[in-house]
């Protein structure tokens, strides 16, 4: 269920965007048509610089933009009190007496009216999605201080609006200006929606982190843009795809009404989900008693629910959209996430931990040949499978052997000398554990060359680095369908290189792989030489 609702957060990081940019650049249809067949181009090149500019960081971004968005909330305010004093019977809506005799009036036609207005509701997760960039406080002020009150006196001017004239239904927050002011507007509403999208666009490159970090995604290339704060990061792959596919809904759909349907779907479907993780939140991790925990779900339920049900009927319009993009999604990270969790079984089953291994390596092996191997493992209690391959193939060790083992801190910077762990298991084997900040460059043969203050000295110039890279033996006996397996080793061939990722030099790295199929490893060793990137031997 989580998984699903994360999937659907991806959806939302396409959707924001299209529709909240599209309605605001939509404003100059209602100055002059003659802007009508230039919004979609607009829309694109608008979507084109917020993508761009995501490499900056939300923070950077903050900085600049920070005051504007202040400038959008005010000048909201001001918009719905001008029509609030030209006609204050509105405000009768504040006494839920309507609301009730609305819904026992209209019965179930009420739930299309709900659905129709779910819209003013949503766009709360465009805050709320930074809440791990800057904390709860800051959300807190922004939303009680400025964010709500000001929404709701808009809102307030444009049902003011409504029931003095009804034809201003088309577009009825540009109409909340008068004529002189339009072009302004659009101005301001562009630049707010372009904030409010990166807002939720940071969200999904938050998400993936996390999904890397668990297992369910694929390394994708991740650059920390603050030194604060661990949740700022930038996924350049990722943020081009959401470009491309935000781009595909705004050709596709045309209108922001169009786009409505899919956008309920999304935010209703991820508000139930949320409301139901929160209850097991509350119970598991919280140990809150069960009568608390489910007045509080049970109270947020009969909300959420209610504007799912009414959104829910839209799928035939387009709220099919994001269950079909959520469930490709979640199917792509179940995939990897079992596949990696077979290879892991499988590569255990032939390879033993690393005291175990010390025992017999000696006599396996027919030479000890000069030289320095460095092998990169992520358990640095465990035998790296390029070692065991290695030896198992050529039955040859180096005389200098250097076990690497990468642990990340939830840190942004570790002191290098300070936090690596040096253990010499024998007279050939030296473990190394070296630890990074989540905001340090994972340069491994500089890190090697810092350990000399160690009295730790790695002849680099004359070693050479062991990768073990495993690729998935298509099999029926696997557990996983041939698609599903096929799609795995597709995900693992297109994921960042260790080699990039750590800095390693393309002419000093070998990697030892094999094919791992349901019941053994089998007896088939390919070894790849990356010399310049170019040369590749298998046998």
């Amino acid at each position: 269920m989580g998984l699903f609702g994360a999937a659907l957060l991806y959806v939302d990081g396409m959707i924001t965007p299209a529709i909240s940019i599209l309605s605001a650049i939509e404003g100059l249809k209602v100055a002059t048509p003659f802007f009508e067949p230039y919004i979609l181009p607009i829309t694109i090149f608008i979507l084109f610089i917020l993508f761009f500019f995501q490499s900056k960081g939300t923070g950077n971004v903050g900085m600049v933009f920070g005051p504007i968005i202040v400038c959008w909330f005010l000048t909201l305010a001001t918009l719905g009190v001008n029509q609030i004093r030209k006609y204050p019977r509105i405000l009768s809506a504040l006494n839920p007496y309507y609301a009730f005799d609305f819904f026992a009036s209209n019965g179930l036609g009420s739930i299309t009216i709900l659905g129709a207005v779910f819209l003013v509701v949503t766009g709360g997760e465009a805050l709320y999605a930074d809440l791990g960039h800057f904390g709860k406080r800051p959300i807190r002020r922004g939303w009680f201080y400025v964010v709500l009150p000001c929404l709701v006196l808009n809102y307030f001017g444009q049902g003011a609006l409504l029931l003095q004239n009804h034809n201003f239904i088309e577009n009825t927050f540009y109409y909340l200006a008068p004529h002189w002011a339009l072009y302004p507007l659009v101005i301001l509403a562009a630049l707010a929606t372009v904030i409010a999208s990166q807002a939720v666009i940071s969200g999904a490159f938050s998400l993936s982190y996390q999904a890397i970090q668990l297992g369910f995604m694929a390394r994708f290339k991740i650059i920390h843009t603050s030194l604060h704060e661990r949740g700022q990061i930038f996924i350049p792959q990722l943020n081009w795809i959401l470009f491309i596919a935000t781009v595909g809904l705004v050709i596709s759909f045309k209108t922001s009404d169009n786009l409505a349907a899919a956008y309920g779907v999304a935010v209703s479907t991820t508000m139930v989900i949320t409301t139901l993780l929160a209850y097991i939140a509350m119970r598991s991790l919280w140990k809150w008693n069960l009568l608390a925990a489910l007045s509080v779900a049970l109270f947020f339920l009969a909300i959420d629910v209610s504007f799912f049900s009414a959104n829910i009927v839209k799928i035939p319009e387009g709220g099919w959209f994001p269950l079909a993009v959520a469930g490709t999604i979640y199917y792509l990270m179940t995939t990897w996430h079992r596949g990696k969790r077979m290879m892991s079984i499988q590569i255990n089953k032939t390879t033993d931990t690393l005291e175990k291994f010390l025992t017999y390596y000696q006599e396996k092996a027919k030479a000890i040949v000069d030289g320095t191997a460095i092998y990169l493992t992520r358990n640095p209690n465990g035998t790296p499978p390029a070692l065991f391959l290695n030896l198992k193939h050529n039955q040859v060790l180096h005389k200098h052997i250097f076990v690497v083992s990468i642990q990340f801190d939830q840190v942004s910077h570790v002191n290098l000398l300070n936090n690596v762990v040096i253990k010499k298991l024998d007279q050939y084997v030296t473990l190394l554990i070296i630890h990074y900040g989540y905001m340090d460059e994972t340069d491994i043969p500089y890190a090697l060359e810092r350990l000399k203050e160690k009295g730790e000295d790695i002849d680099l110039k004359n070693a050479t680095y062991f990768l073990g890279r495993e690729s998935i033996e298509i099999t029926k006996y696997t557990g996983m369908s041939p698609f599903r397996e096929a799609l795995f080793d597709f995900l693992g061939r297109n994921s960042t290189r260790v080699t990039r990722y750590f800095n390693l030099p393309s002419d000093k790295v070998f990697e030892i792989g094999s094919r791992i199929s349901a019941c053994c490893t089998t007896n088939i060793m390919w070894i790849k030489i990356v010399a310049n990137g170019h040369c590749r031997i298998v046998s």
